[in-house]
């Protein structure tokens, strides 16, 4: 059965399931129908792109039966096919080149894309830069999401790094984020202070602009723990749009379909060259393209 466009958003693909995909998994639905391998259809699902009657489903052994919709983004299908080793990835496909921010003697700071991990591994933004720079030794100093986009710092060296990790440790850094969260914080501005994972953590919110039912936030974080901004979003029920696991799980609005991924973005870093106090490390981040789609989606922005 040929793919048909959701009606109000043609970002969205949207499929019925036959009589004759009764049965199967979602992994091989996603797999035949959207024409993916089953690496890149599983990665997918982890990714919380997938909604089956307007529920996020992740779980690559889940049943379908006659008259179930599987919908999901275009883009996210898209960016799957492109992906090495899928059914239908073009011969060649390069590694992405990564943005360079700022550069001093020892850091980097890299525009890091979103669906790309920091580090560990091939298809890191890690490994892209080694290669792009030409130096192995390259490394990240700290973390983002797969799916968060912006600064990133990078050092030169084992000893810039381990420099830079300390001064992270003492929280003496400035790093802003952008978000567009579901709902509105109860104030703003505001500051959650909630401790996570058995540590203190705080992040400062202030509101950059609302809509109706959205709001477009600049965080301050003032410690670096685990989906920090996320988990304290969702605990004031203003979750990231397109966070499909701390977020919400069942999508009435069908604009949370539409949305590719989790909206938060690195806008900017700051902070004193460790192996250099006399030098600052600064950079900034532009937002990119599919964040400001979804402003424009939830009638924000320019």
């Amino acid at each position: 059965m040929p793919e048909r466009r959701f009606p109000s958003h043609a970002s969205i693909m949207s499929q019925p399931v036959p009589k004759t995909d009764s049965g199967k998994t979602l992994q091989q639905f996603l797999s035949e129908r959207v024409g993916l391998s089953r690496r890149a259809a599983k990665a997918m699902l982890d990714g919380r792109s997938v909604w089956v009657n307007r529920r996020c489903v992740w779980m690559a052994n889940h049943i379908l039966h006659t008259g179930d919709t599987v919908e999901y983004p275009r883009m996210v299908a898209k960016a799957a096919r492109e992906q090495p080793g899928s059914a239908r990835s073009p011969a060649g496909v390069s590694a992405r080149k990564i943005p360079i921010l700022c550069e001093t003697e020892h850091y980097i700071v890299a525009d890091k894309p979103a669906g790309m991990v920091s580090c560990d591994g091939e298809g890191s933004a890690e490994a892209a830069l080694r290669a792009q720079t030409g130096n192995p030794a390259l490394s990240a100093v700290h973390r983002l999401d797969r799916d968060t986009s912006g600064c990133l710092l990078f050092a030169k060296s084992a000893e810039a790094r381990a420099a830079a990790v300390e001064v992270f440790k003492t929280h003496r850094t400035t790093k802003i984020y952008r978000a567009i969260a579901i709902g509105h914080p109860p104030h703003l501005p505001m500051t959650v202070d909630a401790p996570l994972d058995g540590k203190p953590a705080s992040s400062r919110i202030s509101g950059e602009d609302s809509s109706a039912d959205a709001s477009f936030l600049r965080i301050r974080i003032e410690t670096g723990r685990t989906n920090q901004i996320r988990r304290h979003l969702a605990s004031i029920r203003c979750p990231v749009a397109g966070d499909r696991v701390f977020g919400l799980k069942t999508a009435r609005d069908p604009k949370l379909l539409s949305i590719p991924r989790q909206m938060l973005h690195a806008s900017a870093i700051e902070l004193a060259d460790p192996l250099d106090p006399k030098s600052e490390i600064k950079a900034h981040s532009p937002l990119p393209a599919d964040f400001r789609r979804a402003l424009r989606l939830f009638g924000m922005g320019k």
